[in-house]
C-alpha cells in the first residue's frame, strides 16, 4: 500500500470511491484535524484592529471576555467559549454567533454550545431598541435550561469587555486552553470513526 500521507484517492466521483481511497482520505484527515487549534487561533488573529465602532478592537474584546470569564472562576471550556465567541464576526457579520457555535459544536457542552449561539440575541438587550429593534428579543427563550446561563455570560462577561482600560490577558494566555478544548471532539457526525481518522 502507498504511504497514505502523500497517496491521493482515485475517485472522480464519490460513488467509485474504494475501502483504500477512505483509508486515505481518513489518513489525511486526522492530520489536518489536529492543526484545528492552530487554524482556530489564527483566524481569531483576523480579528485584531477591526474596531468596527467599538472603544477597543475585536481582539481584545474577545480576550477581555474571557479574562473576565476567566478571572471569575469558570472552567477551561467556558472560558474558551468566552475567548471565541465573537470569532465569527469576519465571515458571519450577520449570523457571528452561529458561527461561532458552530466551530466549537462538536467539543463543548450541550449548555455552552446554546449560550454562545444565542448570545447575540441576549446582548440586543442593551441596544435593540436603539436600533429599532425588539430588546426583549431574548425572552422568547425564557423557558429554555440555559436562559439564565446566556444572561450571566453577556451581563458578566460580554456586555462589559469594552473597556480600554480593563485587564486584558495575552492570546498565549489561552492557547494551551484552546489545544485542550479542541483536542478531541466530544460530539461529532464523525465521532464514531475517530480511531480511523486519528
Amino acid at each position: 500500500m502507498n504511504d497514505l500521507s502523500t497517496a491521493h484517492a482515485k475517485f472522480t466521483h464519490m460513488k467509485d470511491g474504494s475501502a483504500e481511497d477512505w483509508a486515505i482520505i481518513a489518513s489525511n484527515f486526522g492530520t489536518f484535524a489536529k492543526n484545528l487549534p492552530d487554524r482556530i487561533l489564527q483566524h481569531l488573529r483576523l480579528l485584531a484592529g477591526d474596531f468596527g465602532g467599538f472603544p477597543i478592537d475585536r481582539l481584545n474584546h474577545c480576550l477581555q471576555t474571557a479574562t473576565l470569564a476567566y478571572r471569575d472562576g469558570k472552567d477551561e471550556e467556558y472560558v474558551v467559549c468566552a475567548l471565541l465567541h465573537d470569532i465569527g464576526d469576519t465571515l458571519g457579520s450577520y449570523n457571528h454567533a452561529d458561527v461561532a457555535a458552530v466551530l466549537l459544536e462538536p467539543f463543548v457542552s450541550e449548555a455552552n454550545h446554546w449560550m454562545i449561539k444565542h448570545h447575540a440575541i441576549f446582548q440586543g438587550y442593551y441596544f435593540f431598541h436603539y436600533l429599532g429593534m425588539d430588546r426583549d428579543l431574548r425572552n422568547n427563550y425564557r423557558d429554555h435550561p440555559h436562559f439564565m446561563r446566556t444572561i450571566e455570560f453577556v451581563s458578566k462577561y460580554d456586555a462589559p469587555a469594552f473597556d480600554p482600560d480593563g485587564e486584558i490577558l495575552p492570546l498565549e494566555f489561552f492557547e494551551p486552553m484552546v489545544r485542550q478544548v479542541f483536542a478531541k471532539p466530544v460530539r461529532s457526525l464523525y465521532k464514531e470513526a475517530q480511531d480511523v481518522m486519528a
